[in-house]
């Protein structure tokens, strides 16, 4: 499942040691205040627990300005060049936080995988998320003029272009898994798997399933709509980076239960502040089905205490690979307390 602030080319650092590295009652993404670095409780080693200061903003930012060459890269203008316009505008949007495809390179690295055999699927997860969010923003979809501290894509280039950006996203993502990941760095029978659960993560019991009862379903459904629209993407980043780095299956399921439940985590903290500054619609509420419209502010600041421990329990089964560990924790804190800027949308 970031912002203009974390953009600026003179904050790219590289993190130096590219191998640093539950199911949930709802469903998020993932992130905004300032801090340079984030304190996580980290693994326990059989008699102590270590506390240690693992600094999230440079290794994302680092990250962020090689997947954004890539991405650039990945989507030249052709012919006809209006549809390649518009996937490039969603896809390169300044204000994007990139939050899928680091959390796709962070768990390749967490089992010892290489971060170039990673960069072609962090790159598909980002164009399948930018597809997902042009189409969730349409007229008659969630009906949002703006995405990522810019106008939406429909807002621009017309509901039909936009619509047709979109649907050229998706396979184009898939074709770039295909094309681009070193063949051997990563056995064909596990980019299969990866392509095979981005479909699962964006198909119809995914985030097209959590669309739908977003648009259809009563306010009994907002379990559902969070963990499908939310938690899908950031478990499917998660579980991607596993299965290119090579997870074990048991491994596998902790990535479920931690992607799904940083995702959620993350779209109930961001919708807890926007209560807290702004005075909600209750017609945005009814539509968008949050905690905070369902059951107020109190009840989302709970359930987002459940989705940071479910998170963090997930890890607790990972604790061997020491602190290779520590970008999967910080995430977690991050989406809860957002511990440095990341200004703009998802």
């Amino acid at each position: 499942m970031l912002s203009a602030g974390i953009y600026s080319s003179s904050h790219m650092l590289m993190y130096q040691n590219h191998q640093l590295l539950p199911k949930p009652k709802a469903g998020r993404p993932i992130f905004s205040r300032t801090i340079s670095a984030i304190r996580c409780s980290a693994f326990a080693s059989s008699s102590s627990t270590v506390a240690t200061q693992f600094d999230l903003k440079t290794y994302w930012t680092g990250l962020i300005e090689e997947i954004n060459q890539k991405l650039d890269e990945a989507i030249p203008v052709k012919y006809p060049h209006q549809i390649y316009e518009a996937m490039r505008y969603s896809v390169l949007a300044m204000g994007a936080k990139r939050a899928p495809p680091v959390m796709c390179v962070a768990t390749c690295e967490l089992f010892g995988g290489n971060r170039l055999a990673a960069f072609p699927t962090a790159c598909a997860l980002e164009m399948v998320h930018a597809a997902s969010l042009i189409h969730d923003d349409l007229p008659c979809m969630d009906d949002d003029p703006s995405r990522r501290g810019q106008p939406s894509s429909h807002t621009v280039f017309g509901v039909d272009m936009a619509i047709l950006a979109g649907d050229a996203l998706f396979p184009l993502g898939f074709r770039h898994i295909v094309s681009h990941t070193p063949t051997d760095l990563v056995p064909e029978t596990r980019l299969l798997q990866v392509i095979a659960e981005i479909a699962r993560s964006v198909g119809s019991t995914g985030m097209a399933a959590g669309q739908f009862l977003d648009l259809e379903g009563g306010p009994n459904a907002v379990d559902f709509v969070q963990e499908k629209k939310y938690g899908e993407m950031a478990e499917s980043s998660a579980v991607c980076g596993g299965l290119l780095g090579g997870a074990s299956d048991e491994e596998l399921q902790l990535l479920r239960k931690f992607g799904r439940a940083v995702g959620v985590l993350y779209q109930v903290r961001s919708d807890v502040l926007k209560a807290k500054i702004e005075t909600r619609d209750k017609d945005e509420d009814k539509r968008s089905k949050s905690y905070v419209g369902v059951y107020g502010v109190e009840k989302a600041m709970e359930v987002a205490e459940d989705l940071k421990a479910e998170a963090k329990k997930a890890l607790e089964g990972l604790e061997k690979y020491g602190e290779r560990l520590l970008p999967l924790y910080s995430f977690v804190d991050y989406a809860d307390d957002r511990g440095f800027s990341l200004d703009a949308g998802i």
